[in-house]
C-alpha cells in the first residue's frame, strides 16, 4: 500500500477513535525498522486508563483476505513493543466477529472499533463506510500483472536476476508491462537492486501482503467451473494428467502433509478430462450446491514456471494462499504448516 493511502486511512481512524470520547495520540517511529520505514505508535487513553498499539493498516479487508492479514499480525512481537492495532477503512459485522473472536482489536475509518485493555473496552459494530469512500474503493483494483509478476519470483527468487524477457514469459505477462511492474516493487521494496543486480526481499511480511493482494484481486478471476463430486471421497485416487492439471487448496495442503480432510476440492488447470469426470461423477453445480464441491480453477503463470512445480500440486505459496482466503480455522492452521515446512527458509519472520 502507499504510504500516502495508508496516511489518509489512519488519519480517519484517528478521528474516528477521538470521536468516542478516547484520547489518542499518534507518534512515528523512524529508527523502529531495518529497511528505514517508520513504524507508527498509538496511545490511547480514557479517564486513567491507556494502552499502547503498533499500528498495522490494512486496505480492502474481506473475508478472503482476512486469513492472510491475520497470519501476517501473528507475527512474533519484539520484547517490550505493545500487541498490533489493525486500522482499515471498514470492517464489516460478520469481519468484526471474527476478529473479536480471534482476538484482535481493531479501529476503522467509519468509526467500528475493538480495544480491549485492562483498564476499558470499546466495542462498536455496524457502522457504514461514506458511500463515496466505497465507490473511489472499488475503483482502484489491484495489478493482475503485479500479483502475477511477484507470484513468479516468490516462487523462484532467482528469477529476479533473470532478464526481462524471461520474467515476464513466467510470470505470463505482457514483455511491455515488465519495466513498470518492476519499478513499483521496488519503490516499496518488494524489489531491491544491488551492484545492478536485482534481489526479491524476500520475507514472510512479502509473502502475506502478497497473498492478501491475491485473495482480493486474482483469486476470482480464477475460477472457471464448479462442479459436484459424486466420489468426493475417494478423490486422492483420481488420476491427473501432470502436465495440465495440479491440486491447489486443501487437497494438496493434504498432499503435503496436512493434517486435514478437504472440504472443497481444488484443481488448476484449463479443462478437467472426460475420464476424471466419469471417475469422480461429477456433474455441473448449481448456485445452492455447497458440498462434495470441486473447484476448476485456470492457472494464471507461465509455461516455464509450471514446469519446475511439483507433479501433482501448485506450488507451496499458492497453497498457502487458496487456504488463507478460506478463511477456516482449520485451513489457516494448515497454511501456518505449509509455510513453516516449505516457505519459512526463503521467507522469513522478521
Amino acid at each position: 500500500m502507499k504510504t500516502a493511502d495508508a496516511g489518509v486511512v489512519l488519519d480517519r481512524t484517528v478521528q474516528a477513535l477521538r470521536d468516542h470520547s478516547l484520547v489518542v495520540s499518534v507518534q512515528a517511529d523512524l529508527t523502529a525498522e531495518p529497511e528505514g520505514h517508520a513504524r507508527t505508535w498509538l496511545r490511547v487513553a480514557r479517564g486513567r486508563g491507556s494502552s499502547n498499539y503498533s499500528v498495522v493498516v490494512k486496505r480492502r479487508l474481506t473475508q478472503s483476505s482476512l486469513g492472510a492479514v491475520l497470519a501476517q499480525l501473528r507475527q512474533p512481537v519484539d520484547a517490550g513493543q505493545p500487541p498490533a492495532l489493525l486500522v482499515t477503512d471498514h470492517v464489516s459485522p460478520p469481519l468484526a466477529e471474527r476478529l473479536q473472536a480471534s482476538q484482535q482489536q481493531f479501529a476503522d475509518a467509519a468509526g467500528n472499533a475493538y480495544l480491549e485493555t485492562a483498564s476499558f473496552m470499546v466495542l462498536v459494530k455496524g457502522r457504514k463506510p461514506d458511500a463515496k469512500e466505497i465507490a473511489r474503493r472499488a475503483s482502484r483494483g489491484f495489478s493482475n500483472s503485479r500479483l502475477k509478476v511477484l507470484f513468479a519470483l516468490i516462487c523462484d527468487p532467482q528469477l529476479a536476476a533473470a532478464p526481462y524477457r524471461t520474467i515476464a514469459a513466467a510470470a505470463n505477462v505482457a514483455l511491455g508491462s515488465l519495466p513498470a511492474v518492476l519499478a513499483d516493487l521496488q519503490r516499496d521494496e518488494s524489489l531491491l537492486v544491488q551492484q545492478r543486480q536485482r534481489r526479491l526481499n524476500a520475507s514472510k511480511r512479502l509473502l502475506d501482503e502478497w497473498a492478501q493482494a491475491y485473495a482480493l484481486g486474482l483469486r476470482g478471476r480464477t475460477l472457471g467451473a464448479r462442479h459436484v463430486a459424486g466420489n468426493f471421497a475417494r478423490w486422492p485416487e483420481w488420476p491427473l494428467p501432470s502436465a495440465s492439471l495440479r491440486w491447489g487448496g486443501e487437497p494438496a495442503a493434504k498432499l503435503l502433509g496436512c493434517d486435514l480432510q478437504p472440504g472443497i476440492l481444488t484443481l488448476y488447470g484449463d479443462r478437467l478430462p472426460a475420464r476424471l469426470v466419469t471417475l469422480g461423477q461429477l456433474v455441473p453445480a448449481g448456485p445452492a450446491d455447497y458440498q462434495s464441491l470441486l473447484e476448476l480453477r485456470k492457472p494464471f503463470w507461465g509455461e516455464a514456471l509450471a514446469a519446475a512445480t511439483g507433479p501433482q500440486t501448485v506450488p507451496p505459496a499458492l497453497v498457502y494462499a487458496d487456504l488463507l482466503a478460506t478463511g477456516n480455522g482449520h485451513c489457516c492452521a494448515a497454511a501456518q504448516t505449509v509455510y513453516e515446512s516449505f516457505l519459512a527458509r526463503t521467507f522469513p519472520s522478521r
